[in-house]
């Protein structure tokens, strides 16, 4: 169903911003990363968004579609970023029906609390493969057009004025700041999105020659989505909200402003980066999954499992 404007973009964007850009994005059925490009779609880009589950993609996609009258948004299920080949087929999918790609959001993801003695090495595994592997093969089957786009839109080095055909070639890769203090039960993500980070910056200097960008966005606590409702227990969280510095959660807006940033003008010379929506939440000490019924130390040191958590299972 349409939503409000106000929902997942600020007033701040002009609109036609992104007119006759494509969007590529895995995890497009997820709530952030659909907002992402719901805010690119309503600002004049078309899209093509991935997942696994046919259904919820092609739902999603349609939905997104509302945000602006015309708009082109395909929805591609049955989609394994852990498989090339699986991958590459949507790519040329999109770049069919679409044209193109300007922009990829790499945000497919895997996630479930368990400590390191209930992390078997297939658990471990199966999250590395989702973020790490998917995050490079998302890389790998949409570089060819990522450096085409970017070829196209260079900004002139000596007048410093932005090529008339808009922005193009970036790349964002969603990550996490789990990983920059640590977090009880979350030790495969910080693993995980760690190699994400490191792939990023990576990215910024071999592509940076040819125009890419390449940059990280970390959401922090983000309201009304599955990461806050399986990392925060459901008894903490009137508690963990007032531990925020600003007092609340953030919203999908706020990261969706983030990837307007990165992607328009005004993210011209910033590449290599990453860009952290978290209300400096990760300055304060460790909580979310520790907190509440599994306050740190004293649940590891009782030796009992994590019970009854929601989405324990990744999402693969």
């Amino acid at each position: 169903m349409p939503l409000a404007k106000s929902e997942y973009l600020s007033d701040t964007w002009k609109d036609g911003l992104f007119k006759n850009k494509v969007v590529f994005c895995t995890g497009g059925a997820g709530t952030i990363c659909s907002a992402q490009v719901r805010a690119l779609v309503h600002l004049g880009a078309n899209a093509c968004i991935i997942g696994r589950n046919v259904e919820k993609t092609e739902k999603a996609a349609q939905d997104i579609a509302t945000a602006r009258p015309g708009a082109k948004v395909i929805g591609i299920g049955a989609v394994d970023v852990r498989k090339l080949d699986s991958l590459k087929d949507a790519v040329d999918r999109c770049v069919k029906e679409l044209g193109g790609i300007d922009y990829v959001i790499a945000g497919a993801a895997g996630n479930f609390l368990a400590s390191i003695n209930q992390l078997s090495a297939n658990a471990f595994k199966s999250v590395m493969d989702i973020d790490v592997l998917g995050s490079y093969n998302t890389l790998k089957a949409t570089l060819p057009y990522l450096v085409e786009s970017a070829n196209k839109h260079k900004v002139d080095s000596k007048s410093l004025k932005p090529s008339p055909l808009g922005t193009g070639g970036r790349i964002i890769f969603v990550s996490a700041t789990i990983h920059y203090r640590t977090m009880p039960f979350q030790t495969h993500v910080s693993v995980a999105k760690a190699g994400v980070d490191a792939l990023s910056h990576s990215v910024a200097i071999e592509f940076g020659p040819l125009g890419m960008t390449s940059n990280i966005i970390a959401p922090g606590p983000i309201a009304s989505t599955e990461g806050v409702d399986r990392l925060v227990p459901a008894d903490a969280m009137e508690g963990y909200v007032k531990t925020q510095p600003l007092g609340r959660f953030g919203s999908v807006r706020d990261i969706a402003d983030a990837t307007v940033y990165l992607f328009a003008d005004t993210g011209s010379y910033v590449s290599g980066q990453t860009l952290v929506v978290d209300g400096a939440s990760w300055r304060m000490s460790a909580g979310g999954a520790a907190s509440g019924n599994l306050a740190y130390p004293d649940f590891l040191l009782s030796g009992d499992a994590v019970p009854n958590v929601k989405g324990q299972k990744s999402k693969l």
